[in-house]
């Protein structure tokens, strides 16, 4: 067995443990069905529905239905969550529409993308390996996990705070994200179909004040999900406030932005027109272009 293949069999378990702290403090102060939290059976179901889908797709040795089954985990764990806690109240009702609303959009968009891409050259090396593309659904299980977690423990939380300005702020901040994302990607998508554009890199738009502006609405948006969320968090399920920060720090530090970065300094770098691009424009948050 390859070294790789080893290390993605040693990761599971630990992917499974930080799963299982993130349902362990998510589910305190939470409602139960038959005893049990439905927090954590929220966080069992999220990771049996990517095992599941990873029979068929290893088997086809296909990912193009790895992102749509993302969203649709989102859908399916934030509906449940509402249908089994104890008398769920408007800001439960707000957080399960932000969450299914968020996973509608992007999962559809990604799954439309790769469709007509044909496939996802990030699969290329993993999906021969079943250990490793095994791990990547596992990985997708907990990425479910940890950013909807401050959602899912105020939706099935017992403590029912009224609506007031925090959640106001939340949803203005959720809006905003969703807006800015869906611009970016809206974007990116119209300047791709354009033949004349084939070869190059988009500089319009919102990408003209940021290089990742898509990934910003991202993060903006779990962090107005996040504020909504706090007045209904007690104890332990302050940890589930992570969300935001697991988003920023895996967009930012791991599969996001690297990655893209590297792709794209590979693909243009030295070039005048991209070089000055990456030196006036911001890397995440939106502003006006750099003079120099």
């Amino acid at each position: 067995m390859k070294k790789s293949d080893r290390n993605a069999l040693v990761a599971l378990p630990v992917v499974v443990v930080v799963a299982a702290l993130f349902a362990l403090a998510g589910s305190q102060h939470g409602s139960t069905v038959g005893g049990l939290p439905v927090f954590a059976l929220c966080v069992i179901l999220a990771f049996a529905i990517q095992w599941a889908a990873f029979v068929p797709a290893y088997l086809l040795q296909t990912e193009r239905f790895f992102d749509i089954t993302g969203g649709l985990t989102y859908i399916t764990v934030a509906v449940v969550a509402l249908l089994l806690s104890d008398a769920p109240d408007a800001r439960a009702w707000l957080l399960a529409a932000m969450v299914v609303i968020w996973a509608v959009r992007l999962s559809s968009y990604l799954f439309l993308r790769i469709r007509k891409a044909g496939a996802d050259k990030r699969f290329d090396a993993i999906k021969p390996s079943w250990p490793r593309f095994l791990n990547t659904w596992t990985l997708q299980g907990l990425w479910v996990t940890i950013t909807a977690s401050a959602a899912l423990a105020a939706i099935t939380s017992t403590a029912r705070v009224g609506l007031g300005t925090v959640t106001a702020i939340g949803l203005l901040l959720w809006v905003a994200g969703l807006a800015v994302e869906a611009t970016a990607d809206g974007q990116k998508s119209r300047f791709r179909a354009d033949p004349a554009n084939r070869g190059n890199f988009i500089r319009t738009g919102l990408w003209s004040w940021s290089r990742h502006p898509n990934y910003f609405g991202e993060i903006l948006l779990w962090i107005g999900v996040a504020v909504v969320a706090l007045p209904a968090l007690r104890g332990w399920q302050w940890v589930t406030l992570l969300s935001p920060v697991f988003v920023a720090l895996l967009l930012l530090r791991v599969s996001g932005v690297p990655m893209l970065e590297k792709a794209a300094d590979e693909k243009w770098g030295g070039r005048d027109d991209y070089e000055a691009y990456k030196r006036r424009t911001s890397v995440l948050v939106p502003r006006p272009p750099r003079k120099s």
